[in-house]
């Protein structure tokens, strides 16, 4: 993963330099201090998704050109079998699957989000980033938080939210929770 992070670091550098951008500049987009910011850039520091996301949005950039190194191609269909999708392990909290990463100008980034049963209390760190989230539970159960509060969704439930709002999840019985999440 270290191999992985450095690669994201690189090209979140070359990007912001290619858009004429300031470390501060970046690191307020991202709502985040300089410092931290800069440990994203030199790959000292997991970037978290969220914050992926609103580099990728500052930058002007896809953000599987981000994550990859290579811009989306297919215009009018793209098709993600079975296990497959650009893999975005950040945190440890979460795991990201990004499911339309080939689609170019796409309107909604996709992701199947799984939350181990062992992320106890970092799960419950809150994270937000620009937009609206939707968010579909595949399997197992989760406790949202968000805005004040605590809502437990089950297989088969859903919720649809203002992202800009720090929310976060985390698995309940002891079993990974896995949800669908569209950012619009």
């Amino acid at each position: 993963m270290t191999e992985k992070r450095k690669d994201i670091a690189a090209r979140l550098k070359e990007l912001r330099e290619i858009e004429g951008k300031t470390a501060e500049e970046m690191a307020k987009a991202l709502g985040v201090a300089q410092a931290e910011y800069q440990t994203f850039e030199a790959g000292q520091a997991d970037i978290p998704a969220s914050a992926l996301h609103d580099a990728a949005h500052a930058l002007k950039a896809d953000l599987t050109e981000l994550l990859t190194g290579e811009a989306p191609r297919m215009k009018v269909f793209t098709v993600t079998r079975r296990g497959g999708g650009v893999t975005v392990e950040r945190r440890k909290d979460y795991q990201y699957r990004n499911l339309a990463a080939n689609f170019a100008g796409r309107k909604v980034d996709v992701f199947e989000v799984t939350v181990p049963a062992d992320a106890g209390a970092s799960g419950a760190h809150a994270n937000s980033h620009p937009g609206q989230e939707f968010d579909y539970v595949l399997e197992g159960r989760m406790v949202v938080r968000i805005h004040g509060n605590e809502l437990v969704l089950e297989s088969g439930d859903c919720i649809y939210f203002d992202s800009n709002q720090g929310h976060s999840m985390q698995a309940l019985d002891g079993k990974p929770a896995r949800f669908l999440a569209m950012i619009i």
